[in-house]
Order: structure tokens, then C-alpha cells, then sequence
């Protein structure tokens, strides 16, 4: 969904409307057949997920997209598709795996061979095609074990521990499946941040879960406030049984990167309440501010001791999606958990086993983002040099970013410190606030429905993603190229404006 869409507005479409076909026809015998699966028998829980990446606005924006499609070409938009890529020696590999007589080519360097060989002869039957043990291929756990031990500089991990899965998003829900019990008041309580990634709040819901919201301190560039933490635990063992934090680190969508003294806070916090701590870390490369550094929950907690280290239970998940690789259509990604119970390590095991395997094409990605070419491989200079390119191109765009947005009035950014996007805090007059609750819509769906409609811009509205009451904010991404995210943050800047006037109270804008 890493897409923004410039577009001119004027289009035309036809629309076909099936939504209102009659819920009964006609059987063979001459009687009349309901369907058995209707909103009124539809399962509550699925009409109560919400995903604003995936919602309103970027539907509405692809009816656009097609529709113009459609017209002369005087009116056809500029499309920016955002996919960032670091080095072809992702696809090398895959494709290696994939159809093994290229590995005879000359066409392809000797380390992506080296790799795909070793990962094939993991693979049953050799093929990439065959299914993979239900934790994924053996040497890509092995593969990934080494990295988090490098990347922790020493601190021990086992490759029993490690589970490969489709994107970081099935090992976060497995998780979530394995804590949520209970019913009335000892049902599972799910502390999330907020704002906080939309996966998370539709997991919950779909599986009857209850929600803990905490909130990030945004005046304090969205840190994560102990004294939130335990507000909201106690309020919430009112009416339910809190059992598992979970944190987005470096964040999304609000970009920051925690301290090393948050991180331990949490983590004893975690161990004080007997909470299973769950640590979504799949923008670890992206970090951007010079002031800021990614600690994983991991090191830290072997740091505070072996106390913490072999009681707290920690899942953390990264994925081949997000980083300076954005393989997202691979759906790759692994999980390592600490501390599990060994019986209840076997039922995860078999929990994932339902599902089979995770992709092994996306096995195949991740382990080339885990083990890089080393400085004798042909392939080294080449792909360090365009991982710097991209880790640097994005910080550049987060500080030209940030530096923009706070010179409209009435929009306040936070730096961008990590990941990809930005959160901005928007003012919306009380006019437009009255506007769109009498369209039964919230001011910032408005907004940034018209900011798509009037501009072709695309973006999602914070209340997607949760914020303090009064507060209205939209989510924006940092991937265009400088050139085109300048114009992109130019026009926002001239819709703003308008709308202010548009709108104008006594009321001056917040800063």
C-alpha cells in the first residue's frame, strides 16, 4: 500500500452498482433461496475490523485511478508507484530458487548462486516449490539466529526460537491467538500504543480481545510515557485481564524511535505486571535522526540481567517489507520468541502447522536481508552502495519533510526520526469539525477526502490509526522520490491553506 497517487481531478466513469442485487432467487424447485451469509448473520467481530491503510480513502483513490484510466489521455494522472529496492540481488536469489538451470548463468554473480544453492538444498525435494517444515527452512532460521547475534553484538539466540512467517503480520496475530482467553472481566486485555498500526486493533477485534490503548506523548516527539503505561493497565484491570503490551519501534505511524532507558522501563513494567511483551521492530534499519539509535527489546533485556532475560516472555518480528528492502509482495518475515513455556512452545508449533508453511519464495528474501554479501562477494560494493543511497535519500526526505509541514499554518510535524512516515498534527476549524459530523464522517476523513478529490493526493486520516480526542492528524509516507514528495508537500500546503480560508473562524490555528 506504499503508494501515493498525484492525479488531476477532472475524470469521468461509469458505475455499475451491484451492491443491491436481491438476497433470494429462485431454486430449481420453484422456491425461494435466501443467502446463508448476510450482514445479518455475518460474524460481528468481522463487521467490527477496521483498516485504514487498506479503508475509505485508498479505495476511493484506485475508483479514481481506474476511472481516469478511462478518459483521453489529456487527462490521464501521473501515477508514483512507490517500491523501494534496494539491489536485484533479492530477485537474483529468487529467481535462482526458482528455476534452478539459471544457476549455470554467467548472467548471475557467484554469491547469489552460493546462496541459492544452500537454501535449495534446504528446501524438500530441492524446489522452492515443495512445503518447508511449519517453522520455515532450517538454514534460513540458522541464517537469521547469526544476524540477530551480530546485530545484538553477541547476545545468544538460538534458531529453535526462530519462526519464518508470512510477513511480520502472521506472526503477530499466531502471537495474539495463543494469549487471547477469558471471558466478562479474566478476558485478555491487549495494551497497544496510540496511535498504533491498524493490524493491531483489527486483530484484537476480530478475535474479541479487549483493547488497552496507551498514548504516546506527542509533545514529547511521541515517546512512550511510563506513567501512561501503568494508567492505563490499572484502568483497564477494572474490566478485564491485562496479559501482553505491544510496542511498534521505530514507530508507525508516528516515525519515533524509543530510548534505551524507555525500553528498559517498559520491559520492567512488563516483568513487574507479569505482561508477555510483543516488539514490532520492522523498521530496525530505518532510523534517520543522528540523536537517535535502534535498540532492540532483545538486547536490552539481556543487558538488565539474566532476572529479566530468562523469565520475561518477548516475541519479536521483522519482515522483508519495510527496512531499505521493501519486498512487500514476497510476504516474508520471522518471528524469535524467549521464554515460552515448552508445552505451550509445542502448541504454537502446531498452531502455525495449520497454515502449512509460510511462503518459501519469501523465506528465500528474507534470508537474503539477514545475511548480506560480505566484503569479499561480488556483489558488496553494489548492494551497500545502494542501501546507503536509500537509507539516505530517506532521511533526507524526513527532515525536508518535518521542515515543510511546520511552516503551514496550523499543521505541527514531529521529526521524523524513524521508519517511513509522517504524522502530522492537523487544526481543523470548528466549521469543518460541524461539517463533517453532520455527514456522520470525522473531520479528518473529510479533510483528507478532499485533499484526495481536489488534489489527488493520498492519505490516511489519523482517526485510523487512534488519537486523543480533539486532536485530528493524517498519516503521510516519505518514499517519493525529494523532487516529487517537494511537490506533493507543496500542494498540501496550498490545500491547507484554502481550507483554513474556506472555514475561517476567530479561532486561531494550533501550533
Amino acid at each position: 500500500y506504499h503508494r501515493l497517487s498525484i492525479m488531476s481531478t477532472r475524470y469521468s466513469r461509469g458505475y455499475s452498482n451491484n451492491e443491491n442485487k436481491c438476497l433470494k432467487k429462485w431454486n430449481a424447485n420453484g422456491k425461494m433461496r435466501e443467502k446463508s451469509l448476510t450482514m445479518d448473520t455475518l460474524n460481528p467481530q468481522v463487521k467490527a475490523v477496521e483498516y485504514a491503510v487498506r479503508g475509505p480513502i485508498v479505495t476511493k483513490a484506485g475508483d479514481i485511478e481506474r476511472g481516469l484510466q478511462q478518459v483521453t489521455t489529456t487527462y490521464l494522472p501521473i501515477i508514483l508507484t512507490i517500491h523501494i529496492n534496494t539491489s536485484c540481488l533479492y530477485v537474483q536469489v529468487v529467481a535462482l530458487c526458482s528455476f534452478p538451470e539459471l544457476l549455470d548463468s554467467s548472467s548471475f554473480p557467484e554469491d547469489a548462486k552460493q546462496r541459492a544453492r544452500r537454501i535449495l538444498q534446504g528446501c524438500g525435494g530441492q524446489s522452492l516449490g515443495s512445503y518447508s517444515a511449519s517453522q520455515g527452512v532450517d538454514c534460513i532460521r540458522q541464517d537469521i539466529a547469526v544476524y540477530i547475534e551480530q546485530r545484538d553484538k553477541g547476545v545468544p539466540a538460538d534458531w529453535d526460537n526462530i519462526y519464518l512467517t508470512t510477513g511480520a503480520s502472521d506472526g503477530i496475530v499466531s502471537i495474539l491467538k495463543m494469549l487471547v482467553s477469558g471471558q466478562g472481566r479474566s478476558r485478555s486485555g491487549v495494551m497497544i500504543p496510540i496511535p498504533q498500526y491498524p493490524l493491531y486493533s483489527a486483530a484484537i477485534s476480530e478475535m474479541e480481545a479487549v483493547q488497552i490503548n496507551y498514548y504516546l506523548d506527542e509533545d514529547n516527539c511521541w515517546a512512550l510515557d511510563i506513567n501512561e503505561l501503568h494508567r492505563a493497565y490499572q484502568a483497564a484491570k477494572e474490566h478485564c485481564h491485562p496479559r501482553v503490551i505491544c510496542i511498534i519501534n521505530p514507530g508507525n505511524p508516528t516515525g519515533q524511535v524509543q530510548s534505551k532507558k524507555c525500553i528498559e522501563e517498559v520491559l520492567h513494567f512488563a516483568y513487574e505486571e507479569n505482561l508477555f511483551v510483543m516488539s514490532d521492530e520492522v523498521y530496525q534499519d530505518n532510523v534517520y535522526s543522528p540523536d537517535c539509535q535502534f535498540h532492540s527489546f532483545k538486547k536490552v533485556l539481556y543487558e538488565m540481567g539474566p532476572e529479566y532475560f530468562n523469565t520475561v516472555e518477548l516475541a519479536s518480528f521483522h519482515s522483508t517489507s519495510k527496512g531499505y528492502s521493501g519486498e512487500c509482495g514476497f510476504r516474508g518475515g520471522y518471528m524469535e520468541v524467549l521464554n515460552l513455556d515448552l508445552e505451550v512452545k509445542a502448541q504454537l508449533v502446531k498452531l502455525l502447522s495449520v497454515r502449512l508453511c509460510p511462503p518459501v519464495s519469501g523465506q528465500a528474501a528474507m534470508d537474503v536481508i539477514v545475511n548480506p554479501p560480505l566484503p569479499h562477494e561480488p556483489s558488496y560494493l553494489q548492494f551497500h552502495k545502494e542501501k546507503r543511497a536509500v537509507l539516505g535519500a530517506l532521511a533526507e526526505k524526513a527532515q525536508m519533510t518535518e521542515q515543510i509541514l511546520n511552516t503551514v499554518p496550523g499543521i505541527k510535524c514531529n521529526p521524523v526520526q524513524g521508519a517511513m512516515y509522517a504524522f502530522p498534527r492537523i487544526f481543523i476549524p470548528p466549521r469543518a469539525v460541524e461539517e463533517a459530523m453532520s455527514l456522520g464522517i470525522s473531520p479528518d476523513m473529510m479533510y483528507c477526502l478532499r485533499l484526495l478529490e481536489e488534489t489527488g493526493i493520498c492519505l490516511v486520516p489519523g482517526s485510523g490509526f487512534g488519537q486523543r480526542e480533539g486532536t485530528y492528524h493524517f498519516r503521510m509516507t516519505i518514499l517519493p522520490t525529494t523532487e516529487k514528495l517537494k511537490v506533493l508537500l507543496e500542494k498540501l500546503r496550498d490545500f491547507h491553506i484554502k481550507f483554513l480560508k474556506e472555514y475561517a473562524s476567530l479561532e486561531e490555528p494550533k501550533r
